[in-house]
């Protein structure tokens, strides 16, 4: 219950903040966008006074500098993980919210000895194959892996098969067409 009220908390807050970025500068917010964005703040106001750990900032420690170790698996992993915001790009170059939350989240389990495996079979349970730039191979993503190949092959199958095709042997003419042909030729 906690992770969905986080959620739709964060999808409220960065709704809020999508409306205002919109806003050309110096242009007056409109009265529905700031009160939609107001109410986002009541929102979030009021899912901390009910849960009081939701919303509350990451602690100091998670900006304190890694060691060696930490690092290049910091690195190793978050370079395969793509940002659920961006989309496009992976979460270590990312500066989306969601992003920076995903990399303190990254960096604390493996700070408490998770595996490489743990963590993104973590992130996989929380978000789907779509978290993952290489997502494994299994039935359901079959087609995101072989599709692609599939239509190759079935583009290839259709051009050998139209280069092959004979070339249609017109009928031979008629007495009464050739006729008709040597006038026009004549004349």
């Amino acid at each position: 219950m906690r992770a969905l009220l986080q959620c739709v908390l964060a999808s409220v807050c960065m709704w809020g903040a999508c409306v205002v970025a919109q806003t050309p500068a110096g242009a007056a917010v409109t009265s529905n966008a700031a009160s939609n964005v107001a109410s986002g703040a009541a929102v979030l106001q009021g899912v901390q006074a009910t849960l009081p750990g939701v919303g509350v900032p990451v602690a100091a420690h998670a900006d304190a500098p890694m060691s060696t170790a930490v690092q290049a698996r910091w690195d190793h992993i978050a370079a395969e993980l793509r940002c659920l915001v961006c989309q496009n790009e992976s979460l270590a170059s990312s500066n989306a919210e969601l992003a920076l939350d995903l990399r303190r989240e990254l960096r604390s389990l493996i700070e408490q000895g998770q595996s490489d495996a743990d963590i993104r079979s973590f992130l996989v349970s929380r978000y789907g194959d779509f978290v993952l730039y290489k997502p494994e191979v299994k039935p359901v993503t079959w087609l995101l892996w072989f599709g692609p190949f599939v239509l190759l092959l079935g583009a290839l199958a259709v051009a050998l098969r139209l280069m092959r095709r004979k070339a249609a042997v017109p009928a031979p003419l008629t007495e009464s067409e050739r006729a008709r042909v040597r006038q026009l030729l004549e004349s």
